[in-house]
């Protein structure tokens, strides 16, 4: 068995009929039905079940499936690796980015095209698990993300170069704080305002940190919204809804007069960020270089 073979079983495996992982593949039915016989033969296995027109994975059939990704990543991965010995850096990086983390790329992008400008980006936006998924199935390379990253692999599969922390502020509405020498305000004045905040069925990083500095201080705000999403937040925020608590670079993407920034005078907390990738992938020299730009 080879690797274009691999690749075949891989196709079929994905569509589930022979007929349309031939045309993914641009190549006709019958050479690709021989060559799936001819591989079970060689196997020795039966690796689809035919239920009519559609082809369900075997056992046997779902093990090679894993282990054929696995070989096609490794063995992608070492041509581009080969390749880039004798290459400067050029091609396409693709990375993920939370939304909080926006304000980060765009002067690491701006310095590293000066330096590389034979490379292109492409940036994909969402949250842990979209983003941990996209990185499991070798659609990105990096992700710059609040930490600690939550998604469906566990924490050891990843690596993390953590980057300069970052504090957290209170957003209010402007008319609420009209005196233009308040610059700060308590935990406690936080707690008694409507409040809005930031969680998701699957990721509450930030809001189990906002809210464990709030029990350190004996108190319960009264949250009239919990969003998904940063921009609808900050939204209401400057709707007059509610007040917020969020990382301060995240007012550099979402500034507006109709929010006031705060210190909170009788807490100083902080979110962490850092950049995730897969601890066993080989990442490019685009990756490392990129990677460069918020070290130097």
């Amino acid at each position: 068995m080879d690797m274009r073979q691999l690749r075949y079983f891989l196709a079929i495996a994905q569509e589930g009929q022979i007929t349309r992982a031939a045309k993914q593949l641009n190549m006709e039915q019958p050479p690709l039905s021989r060559q799936l016989k001819l591989m079970e033969q060689e196997l020795g296995v039966v690796l689809f079940d035919r239920n009519g027109k559609q082809l369900q994975l075997t056992q046997a059939g779902e093990l090679l499936r894993q282990k054929a990704i696995s070989l096609m990543n490794q063995f992608d991965e070492t041509v581009t690796y080969v390749q880039e010995l004798g290459e400067g850096v050029q091609g396409v990086l693709a990375i993920g980015v939370v939304v909080s983390c926006i304000s980060l790329v765009p002067p690491a992008i701006q310095r590293f095209s000066e330096k590389y400008p034979q490379i292109t980006f492409k940036i994909q936006e969402g949250d842990h698990f979209l983003l941990g998924e996209l990185l499991e199935n070798r659609d990105i390379e990096l992700i710059l993300t609040r930490l600690p990253f939550q998604s469906d692999f566990r924490s050891q599969h990843y690596s993390v170069l953590p980057l300069p922390s970052d504090p957290f502020v209170a957003l209010v509405p402007s008319e609420w704080s009209p005196d233009p020498e308040e610059r700060s305000m308590s935990m406690e004045q936080l707690a008694r305002l409507p409040f809005l905040t930031l969680k998701t069925e699957r990721t509450t990083g930030m809001h189990d940190r906002v809210f464990h500095e709030f029990r350190q201080h004996g108190l319960e705000p009264r949250i009239i919204s919990e969003s998904s999403s940063v921009a609808i937040t900050v939204a209401l925020v400057a709707s007059g809804i509610g007040a917020a608590i969020l990382p301060k670079s995240v007012m550099h993407t979402f500034e507006s007069p109709r929010i006031k920034q705060m210190t909170i005078a009788d807490a100083e907390f902080r979110s962490d960020v850092g950049i995730v990738w897969l601890r066993d992938r080989h990442l490019s020299k685009s990756a490392r270089h990129f990677m460069d730009m918020y070290v130097d």
